[in-house]
Parts: structure tokens; sequence; C-alpha cells
């Protein structure tokens, strides 16, 4: 059975004016359930993960300006969002549900989160729209559980995943990959163990093509027993923040080959959705869709 994480808190209220389509997180759910592709017993409510958990990833000291709200302006600037108590309840409760991703992927061979994909969270700081970095965290709850012993984080959305890059730069037990924008935030960007910039512009062809010579021979060569997709739809050429130029059928393409060499080689898939910010939130809701509709089609 798929098992996908969602919670209303997922969609922390913001200005109207704010350009994150939080909106999202309802529409996807709605979407997919209205269809048919799902069904209500797909979801679960994720549990908010603990404080020592998340101490695996990321520094005391900042864990502590998150739970007492002691974040400087400056901190809450690079973040992007306002800053509150019920911002930091939605980021763990983003992290309990990546983490039991995990452990329904283990069984199931895939499981799925509406939210997540916060890759610019660092260690000690948070930035992009991330306060803690949800795959990060539970990549090292399952090194830290004896649960897994080589994870690859496939990291596709459009902006480099610095963050994770930071955070495992030291650790031979996890592998970053990152395909991103060349010329897109963040500026300047970490060094992944596998970073492959894309010029602007970069349509379908030389992006599949690209991605088609480069995940079969990380998984030959790494031999991951598990991996985390950051699945960000914002490579779409409607994404007001993205730069690229894939098409709603190439980033469909995208996400089919990535589900299915995980299938083939049996190797569980935890998914986090990542950005999107295309003008229409109708396109985004598609793109995002797809993902899910693509899980239920390869592996049930």
């Amino acid at each position: 059975m798929l098992k996908i994480a969602w919670d209303n808190y997922y969609k922390h209220k913001l200005s109207d004016n704010h350009r994150f389509p939080m909106d999202k997180y309802d529409l996807i759910p709605e979407q997919i359930l209205f269809e048919g592709t799902v069904k209500s017993d797909n979801f679960f409510k994720p549990k908010l993960l603990d404080d020592e958990s998340i101490l695996f990833t990321h520094s005391m000291e900042y864990l502590h300006k998150l739970n007492h709200q002691k974040l400087s302006s400056n901190e809450i600037r690079k973040i992007g969002f306002p800053f509150s108590e019920a911002l930091v309840h939605r980021e763990k409760g983003i992290l309990g549900g990546t983490f039991e991703n995990t452990l329904y992927a283990l069984k199931y061979g895939i499981s799925m989160n509406i939210a997540g994909g916060t890759h610019h969270a660092l260690i000690a700081s948070g930035e992009g729209f991330c306060l803690l970095n949800d795959m990060a965290v539970a990549a090292n709850k399952l090194l830290k559980e004896n649960l897994s012993s080589k994870i690859l984080i496939v990291d596709l959305d459009v902006h480099q995943g610095n963050g994770t890059a930071q955070i495992f730069k030291e650790n031979t037990s996890v592998f970053t990959f990152s395909m991103h924008g060349e010329k897109n935030y963040p500026l300047p960007k970490e060094k992944s163990d596998l970073d492959i910039p894309l010029p602007d512009g970069t349509g379908d062809d030389f992006y599949l093509k690209t991605l088609i010579n480069t995940l079969p021979r990380l998984i030959d060569e790494e031999q991951p027993d598990f991996i985390f997709y950051q699945s960000g739809v914002d490579v779409l050429e409607s994404d007001k923040l993205g730069r690229l130029s894939l098409s709603l059928e190439g980033c469909k393409k995208r996400d089919r080959f990535v589900l299915e060499i995980c299938h083939k080689n049996k190797i569980p898939i935890a998914v986090s959705m990542g950005g999107g910010y295309s003008e229409k939130l109708t396109t985004i809701v598609e793109a995002h869709a797809n993902t899910f509709r693509l899980a239920q089609e390869i592996y049930f």
C-alpha cells in the first residue's frame, strides 16, 4: 500500500502576498483523492519528531533557538517565512512524516510525503523556506537505528541541496547527488558528493539524457540500500524561480525514471515533494500529482 504523510498543519498560514504557494498542501491530496489515485486510508498523520532524533543532525544551539523563539532577525530573514511556534511545529511534523516514510518504504518499497524536501536547512541554521532538513534527519536516524548502512540522496529540485551537502560532507554512509540550475539559488553553493549544474533554459532532452547517464551508474557504484528522492517540480519552464525549461511531460518522465530504477533494483525510496512556484497553482498540483500517480502505477 502506498502510504503518504499529510496533515493540515502542513499548510502554514502566511500572508496572501507571500510567494510560496502553501495552498498546494491541501490541493494535492484533494486532487489525488478526487481522481481515485489514492483512498483516504493511503494517508497517515505523522507524529512530530522528537528533539533527540533531530539532534542527530542539527546543533543543540540551533534547536534551542527554534524551540524558544530565539532566532535573530537576520536568521529569520534567511529562512524567508514569518517565524512562529506554529512554523516550528509544522517542520517537526514534516520531519516525523519523512522518517515514518522510511519505515513504510522498507515495508512496501516506497512512501511519500506531501511536503518535505527541506534541503536548504544546514546543521546550525535555516534558509530558503527550510528550518530543519527532513531527508537528512531521517537518513541519520535510519543509520543510527541500523536500518540502513548506505544511503543515496537524489535531489532533483531546481535548487542545489546545499544544506544536505553540508550536513553529509564528511559522512561516507550517505552519498549526496544534486542536479540543479547552475545560476540559481543558493549562491555560493556547498559541495555535494556529485553536483551536476545545468545551464539556464535546459529542456527535456538534455535533462533526461543527463539523468539517465548518471543515476544508474551511481547506484552501481554506491550500492545504496535506501534512497531519498527530492522531487521538486520547480524544474518546469513555467516556474517563476526555476530558470530551467522542462515540460510537464518531461518532469513526469524524470519521476518515472527515478521510481522505475528504484523498483527494478528493489531499493526502498522515500519521496519528498520539494519546491514548485509556477504562476498557475493548477500546474504545480498537476506536476506533483503525477509523482503520486506514477508511484501507484509502478509499485502497486
